[in-house]
């Protein structure tokens, strides 16, 4: 009848039911997807994990614990990134004068104890020698802790945020210098520093490129959470120094560096003696050559820190026409990135090689391309000008090391390790406080540089020139 339904025709609810049905169909094979996809993902990272613990621990890495002391320094590096990016676009982003003056100043006040008390940063370590791994995870636990200060600040937009952020990159300088010492005690059989700092140098660029991955997703939801990342980074990487082997507080076969080698002419041999003599007689008391190659590392790493500081303020300042300051900044830095990676990866194949030469060739490499900067001052000329930078700064480490390597003793090599890192991170801060106190006039600013890498330079050959003398005589 009319009236009745069809029983061959479905009901308007069954069809409603139908669709229904392929809608949970769908839902359901969308949810079997996802985790099929992430049960992918997973694999694939744990497989990549495990690829990269057999990496670090390759060549005897594993049963020396040098192996973690690279997994630390990745750890670290990617905290560094996540601070880096947290504070690009809020440390910077008031007026250049007022940014300009106010870095200055603090940058005098957290980085003037830290210079002054630098030369006994060495000896501090020859007399707690069983404590390195506590004083490496003290700089982690601060840097933790000022991370956690400064996402507050930026919330609140407190006074606190130029003192903690400046603090950090102290604690991240004292790190390098803790860790620097610790890692001559982790060498394997038959490997040499080179060898053990280009592996690190490797962890490093790889922890930058994660942790400023996930820094910048962070900072999407406000630049205080990827700085609560760089919190909870810090605080794995202070467990992770504080389970480094028992050997690197092992203080056997050290002595001290006054001890050991003997004091140049008019340094008193006995005695109490002066902070001034002290600090010449250590430094005379260094080989001729690693002397030599340590003013000239010095001349990069000013360099490093010129470039970071000067180009920040030049590119708010003097941007260059028709292109964002922004971008320039990327390119310019991204560059010294690369460079700094490709010398890695082949810093360890060099680095065995006349590294008298190679860290020579560093510094004239930047002498060159910082000449080239001031006169034809353009985008192409910054970036090279990054490129070799990173190049160079890196290159000179792995040379530095492996004359460290090569005419210092093992009694004493730690110490002076340590001793050279205080050094040559006290000529970042250098170069970083020429680039602030600098008009912003891009031939000024590199015009200096250059003048600087070639007071360097005069300095580094004068060295070599003076110790052949006697045995020309």
């Amino acid at each position: 009848m009319p009236g009745e339904p069809d029983p061959g025709r479905p009901t308007s609810a069954s069809g409603r039911g139908g669709r229904g049905g392929r809608g949970a169909q769908g839902a359901q094979a969308l949810r079997h997807g996802a985790s099929r996809a992430s049960r992918a993902v997973g694999r694939a990272s744990r497989a990549g994990a495990r690829r990269a613990r057999a990496w670090t621990a390759w060549g005897g890495a594993g049963e020396t614990g040098l192996s973690k002391a690279i997994e630390l320094h990745f750890v670290n590096l990617a905290g560094d990134a996540a601070v880096t990016v947290s504070l690009a676009g809020t440390v910077f982003a008031m007026p250049t004068d007022e940014a300009r003056g106010e870095v200055a100043r603090f940058l005098l006040l957290t980085m003037a104890p830290f210079v002054l008390l630098a030369p006994f940063v060495g000896p501090l370590l020859d007399r707690f020698r069983h404590g390195r791994r506590w004083a490496i995870g003290t700089t982690l636990a601060v840097r933790a802790f000022l991370c956690w200060v400064l996402a507050e600040a930026l919330a609140s937009d407190s006074a606190w945020l130029f003192p903690a952020a400046l603090g950090c990159l102290v604690a991240s300088k004292a790190y390098s210098i803790t860790r620097s010492s610790a890692v001559p005690r982790l060498l394997p059989p038959h490997y040499t520093l080179v060898q053990a700092n280009s592996r690190n140098a490797f962890a490093g660029v790889v922890g930058m490129a994660v942790g400023g991955g996930l820094a910048g997703a962070a900072a999407k939801v406000g630049p205080e959470w990827s700085l609560r990342l760089a919190f909870v980074i810090f605080v794995v990487a202070t467990v992770l120094a504080i389970r480094l082997p028992a050997r690197v507080d092992s203080s056997v076969g050290e002595r001290d560096l006054d001890d050991t080698l003997p004091l140049p002419l008019g340094v008193p041999a006995t005695g109490r003696r002066t902070l001034r003599q002290r600090v010449r007689g250590q430094v005379g008391a260094l080989p001729a050559g690693l002397r030599a190659a340590l003013v000239a590392s010095v001349g990069t790493r000013m360099l490093v820190g010129f470039l970071t500081l000067f180009l920040t303020f030049l590119m708010r300042r003097h941007p260059l026409p028709d292109l964002s300051p922004t971008l320039v900044l990327a390119l310019a830095l991204g560059a010294a990135g690369l460079g700094n990676a490709v010398a890695t990866l082949f810093g360890r194949s060099l680095g065995t090689r006349r590294p008298e030469a190679i860290v020579a060739a560093a510094l004239v490499a930047d002498l060159v391309a910082a000449l080239l900067t001031a006169v034809f001052y353009s985008l192409w000329t910054l970036i090279l000008l990054g490129l070799v930078t990173g190049l160079g700064v890196q290159l000179s480490r792995v040379g530095t090391d492996a004359l460290v390597q090569r005419d210092v003793p093992e009694v004493m090599r730690t110490r002076v390790f340590a001793w050279c890192e205080t050094v040559l991170q006290m000529a970042w801060v250098l170069g970083g406080a020429i680039g602030i106190a600098l008009p912003l006039v891009p031939e000024l600013g590199f015009g200096v540089a250059t003048a600087l890498l070639a007071v360097c330079l005069a300095l580094s050959v004068r060295i070599r020139v003076v110790a052949r003398r006697p045995a020309q005589a």
